[in-house]
């Protein structure tokens, strides 16, 4: 059977005291409501319509995906009357699922097991059992069998004793849906029509209503107000944390991490405190990384290290290298086997050879530079001449001299040297030595000036 999952995502979010539509609001760098999405994908949806309100033109701008279908809802006149613009688009023989855009953190497998749960004549609901159930829907039942949910400002103060809770995600038949979403009333507390009176219609026509439940209570909570986004963003920054440690790594803190986006993990992997994982990121195995690093789409070989405070982005870090502390690798840069890049080094659109080393104080931009070849401290390739960019080539072996500056494009021999202090401009032939500096003079009896 085909399903369809209708994604609510109309609110404003007023609480949150933000121009921002309230589903646009990020957990690990994606908003809320795309995570929703992802989920919906993950579960083999055939179509997936998001009904939105307040803000939807900017919502359709950051969303993307051919099988996003946008519905809206002109005025908010509750969840039922929200489901129902999407009845339209709906077939009978289908099976609808309904989900929240501010509620990201329900689990692909918990709505799975909300699918299997479901039997070919009725509906199946997510329900969770709260220690404090209070502005929650109650889970009526008789016998054991769910007969209807009662909201809080509806409840009875016998009712407000229930602790099994209404979460809004359900499963029902497109046609039953369709027929329910109809003969909803908004004679209610708060004059809204409420998706949670079709439970009670099902029952009334003898449907069989089941049940599946999540495995914990952050899986159905939504955020109304930034606090409540924090909280969202911690659990799921612990959620991805746990999932590191299962597969091989080693966290110093699991608190003090931020993963946005996907991170894979060898075996025996160490993380200190405070790093922040970005976009797809590997880890090989015996991979150290120091505290307060920031790693971007890049892969780091096994048995790398990345020494503390240090920024990777788009890059490749071969197996045993060294980077830091303080290290700056930017896009298209690479290193390959036991080169080494130490502290206030800055490297882009560079490929280090292996065993190449720049220990300290240099700007390494778009250079070519050849095995086991030793840049000294403060060497500065001169990349860029205000308009182009051009290319420095070090061949394999070649010592640069500290404080150098080499002026691209220029290529550096095999086995070269160049002195310490040196502007070079022109290419330095295989195992020559190239000093290009200003012939020192000491003056006797120079005085300092003097202050005035």
């Amino acid at each position: 059977m085909s399903l369809s999952v209708i994604i609510l995502a109309a609110g404003k979010g007023t609480r949150m005291r933000s121009n921002l539509p309230k589903v646009l609001h990020p957990i690990a760098h994606q908003s809320m409501v795309e995570h929703v999405i992802d989920s919906a994908r993950s579960v083999n949806s055939d179509n997936i319509y998001v009904v939105y309100g307040f803000g939807g033109e900017l919502l359709q701008s950051r969303l993307s995906g051919d099988d996003l279908t946008y519905v809206e809802q002109a005025e908010q006149l509750g969840t039922g009357h929200a489901v129902d613009m999407a009845s339209p688009f709906l077939t009978d023989d289908e099976d609808v699922l309904v989900l929240y855009g501010d509620v990201p953190l329900t689990k692909v497998s918990t709505i799975e097991k909300l699918i299997a749960a479901k039997q070919d004549n009725g509906m199946a609901l997510l329900t969770v059992t709260l220690a404090n159930p209070s502005g929650y829907g109650r889970i009526m039942r008789a016998n054991g069998s769910v007969v209807g949910i009662v909201e809080q400002k509806d409840a009875s103060a016998e009712q407000l004793l229930i602790t099994e809770c209404n979460t809004g995600i359900l499963l029902a038949n497109g046609a039953d849906l369709k027929r329910w979403l109809g003969n909803l009333s908004n004679e209610n507390a708060q004059g809204e029509y409420y998706l949670t009176d079709i439970i009670a219609m099902a029952h009334g026509e003898g449907k069989s209503i089941t049940t599946a439940h999540p495995d914990s209570e952050i899986e159905v909570e939504g955020a109304n107000n930034r606090v409540q986004l924090a909280a969202l963003e911690r659990a799921y920054q612990l959620r991805k944390a746990e999932a590191l440690m299962i597969a091989g790594a080693s966290l110093r803190d699991p608190s003090r991490i931020d993963i946005r986006g996907n991170v894979s993990v060898g075996s025996e992997v160490q993380i200190d405190v405070n790093c922040i994982f970005e976009g797809q990121v590997s880890l090989g195995d015996d991979v150290s990384i120091g505290a307060n690093c920031i790693i971007i789409n890049s892969q780091i070989g096994q048995g790398a290290t990345i020494k503390p405070n240090s920024i990777i982005e788009n890059a490749i870090i071969g197996e045993q290298c060294s980077a830091g502390p303080f290290a700056r690798i930017r896009p298209g840069s690479v290193m390959h086997t036991n080169s080494h890049v130490g502290n206030f080094v800055e490297m882009k659109n560079t490929t280090m050879g292996e065993g190449a080393k720049a220990g300290h104080l240099t700007y390494l931009g778009d250079a070519e530079i050849g095995k086991k070849v030793n840049i000294g401290a403060g060497t500065i390739t001169c990349n860029y001449d205000g308009v182009n960019k051009s290319k420095t080539i070090i061949g394999d072996g070649a010592f640069i001299g500290s404080n150098a500056s080499l002026v691209a494009p220029v290529t550096i021999g095999k086995m070269a040297t160049t002195g310490a202090g040196s502007t070079i401009n022109k290419d330095v032939e295989d195992n020559a030595l190239a000093v290009a500096r200003a012939k020192q003079r000491n003056l006797q009896g120079w005085s300092r000036p003097s202050k005035k």
